[in-house]
């Protein structure tokens, strides 16, 4: 079994329990999955099975999309609903213009603080083992870019207001953190109610089945053709064709010259190509080397493998 399962995490699973459960069901033992998401976070979580696992880190890489809500008024140790009000309002007051002059300001690179509650490591720790231990230190904040920010709904009729927003950021970015932080750039407490992620690497609800469909589709021998070809988590990387002769070269880990490629796009500033033979099949990932004027191999998918 090879390919990309594209899950719709429910809540309540961490995603390494989603991970387990696809494993007892296909009774394989090489997934990754690409990207954690909170045990009450629902959505988008691909699962790479296989030689597919290659592909991970890239799908890693790439923006993520999610809807929230946040709420106004109160604030908790962990940023979201679950936590310890730390601080709370009887009321709030504020304007749906104010909101949306706050998340414009939002939109680009930000500095963010990763939160006490989190999987960040420092000194061989993680961050959420230290606050359980009642332990609040100092975090270095880190650049993170929001690609996008649009104001979904608001209700601010309700002493504690909420709004409702999607978001596309880049890898590494706190959801929950940024609710805070909008809330502090309105002068208010905030803390994140909901989160569901519509898009990870490409992928979004469509794309995706639940842990139950995954046991039908198992049981009745169709799930491998709903698995999704590593090349679609890839498919933002420019793509180059070769003869069936030239992709011989390329499984046996041999640079290919560029006058060989039959380029599509134009390589861009990561210089990376997704290269198939002339009948369509995937050859891998190749590195674009100007000294030599050819394609090194970064990842190569033999037919073999």
């Amino acid at each position: 079994m090879d390919g990309i399962l594209a899950v719709w995490k429910p809540a309540g699973w961490t995603s390494h329990d989603v991970v387990a459960k696809v494993r007892r069901i296909v009774r394989v033992k090489r997934i990754g999955h690409t990207g954690t998401l909170d045990p009450q976070v629902t959505g988008v979580l691909p699962l790479c099975i296989g030689r597919s696992t290659r592909v991970v880190e890239y799908v890693q890489e790439r923006p993520k999309a999610y809807e929230a809500v946040l709420q106004l008024g109160i604030a908790t140790d962990t940023e979201d609903l679950t936590g310890t009000v730390v601080q709370e309002l009887a009321e709030v007051h504020v304007t749906e213009a104010e909101i949306r002059r706050v998340l414009e300001s939002f939109v680009g690179q930000i500095d963010q603080i990763p939160p006490m509650y989190s999987a960040v490591r420092v000194d061989g720790k993680r961050l959420y083992e230290l606050a359980r231990e009642g332990q609040v230190i100092d975090r270095k904040s880190r650049k993170v870019t929001i690609h996008e920010l649009n104001l979904l709904s608001a209700d601010l009729d309700k002493p504690h207001p909420k709004i409702r927003f999607s978001v596309v950021c880049s890898k590494g970015t706190y959801i929950r953190t940024l609710c805070v932080d909008i809330g502090e750039a309105l002068g208010l407490p905030a803390a994140m109610a909901e989160l569901v992620r519509t898009m990870s690497g490409g992928f979004k609800k469509e794309h995706c089945l639940t842990l139950e469909q995954i046991e039908e589709l198992h049981a009745s021998g169709e799930l491998e053709e709903r698995l999704l070809p590593a090349e679609t988590a890839v498919d933002h990387f420019p793509r180059g064709n070769v003869s069936l002769a030239t992709a011989k070269h390329a499984f046996q880990g041999k640079h290919i010259a560029m006058d060989r490629v039959d380029m599509k796009q134009p390589i861009d500033a990561e210089g990376l190509v997704r290269l198939f033979a002339e009948d369509g099949m995937f050859l891998g990932l190749f590195e674009f080397d100007a000294k030599s004027d050819s394609l090194k191999p970064v990842k190569v998918f033999t037919p073999t493998e």
